[in-house]
């Protein structure tokens, strides 16, 4: 399994990404959290075998022009601050 905690930065709420992502997220089979900061940018972390969390980056780095992410391999953990909501494999 590969978790890896990734920030998207640039305003992205306003084009329904968290939502978007939660959907690929859970087409793909991966889980995780995906949250909106308050900055406009949002902050997720996404498992799974590698392929999955893999595709679902692809995804993510091909979102909208304003977007930048960042990705990194994360150790176990929750979201703080903002309530985030779970994306479970099914």
């Amino acid at each position: 399994m590969r978790r890896v905690h990734v920030v998207v930065r640039g305003v992205v709420q306003g084009v329904g990404y968290r939502q978007s992502l939660r959907v690929v997220a859970e087409r793909e089979g991966a889980c995780g959290w995906v949250r909106n900061l308050p900055d406009g940018s949002v902050e997720a972390e996404i498992e799974g075998p590698p392929p999955v969390v893999e595709r679902v980056l692809d995804w993510m780095l091909d979102g909208p022009p304003a977007a930048r992410v960042a990705a990194r391999d994360v150790a176990e953990r929750e979201p703080t601050g903002e309530s985030g909501f779970r994306v479970r494999a099914t």
